[in-house]
């Protein structure tokens, strides 16, 4: 018995066609879908990578005004507070318990810089504390970086965790702060405040500290302030940096 071949529908093979062409689009939008969502989950990855903090540094000898200045751009601008990293290392090291205050008093009591690693851990820890308490992500760090050492452990501990903005330099010759910090010692109680300290203070800073001014004036990120004026001259100058963060 001869049998014909089956006789092909034509409306089969369209629908055939048809939904091989769905299936086909389906998996295709399938695949673009995911891909969207990778490249998502890599811009949330990447905005977790962020940085938290925005930071201006304050350099500028001891008795230039750094910690003046930046107390006064703190009432004006709500947004931002201080840290001196002076400050910090003084309140340490009046901790009964803190493994820190014997190595931070001998270098304070003789002028010298504090080991770098200790002072941008007590930074970010105050950074952290006060972004916990008042929400805030932008900072004034005056005192700091102040030598090649600072630099380079603040860039191993935040890099990633805060933007420098930009670096303040309050220049200002060594006889005005000298009568400055004179004049401050008389009711400070601070043992860095006496003329043989004073004179250690100044040799460091220019043996150490100025180094930074000029490596950050070559990268184009000091902005260089005559501080030998008045104080509400010199806020003049300071506040106008601030108007565009």
């Amino acid at each position: 018995v001869s049998m014909s071949s089956p006789t092909r529908c034509p409306f089969s093979a369209a629908l055939f066609a048809a939904s091989s062409l769905l299936f086909v689009t389906t998996m295709l939008k399938d695949k673009k879908s995911g891909s969207d969502r990778n490249v998502e989950k890599d811009v949330e990855k990447g905005a977790q990578k962020e940085s938290k903090y925005q930071v201006v540094f304050i350099l500028g000898g001891p008795g230039s005004g750094k910690g003046t200045q930046c107390e006064r751009l703190c009432l004006d601008l709500r947004s931002w507070s201080h840290l001196s990293a002076g400050d910090l290392l003084r309140a340490e090291r009046k901790k009964d318990d803190s493994e820190l205050a014997n190595v931070i008093n001998s270098n304070i009591a003789a002028g010298k810089i504090v080991p770098s690693e200790i002072t941008v851990r007590l930074l970010r820890n105050a950074m952290e504390e006060e972004k916990q308490r008042s929400g805030t992500t932008k900072f004034l760090i005056d005192g700091f970086p102040r030598s090649e050492g600072n630099v380079t452990s603040w860039k191993e501990v935040m890099d990633g965790v805060a933007t420098l903005e930009f670096a303040v330099f309050l220049d200002c010759p060594e006889d005005t702060m000298t009568s400055r910090l004179l004049e401050r010692g008389q009711t400070s109680g601070r043992n860095d405040d006496k003329l043989d300290v004073i004179r250690k203070r100044f040799q460091t800073y220019r043996d150490e500290s100025m180094p930074i001014v000029e490596m950050y004036t070559k990268e184009g990120k000091c902005r260089s302030i005559a501080a030998d004026r008045s104080i509400d001259e010199v806020y003049a100058d300071m506040k106008s940096l601030f108007k565009d963060l």
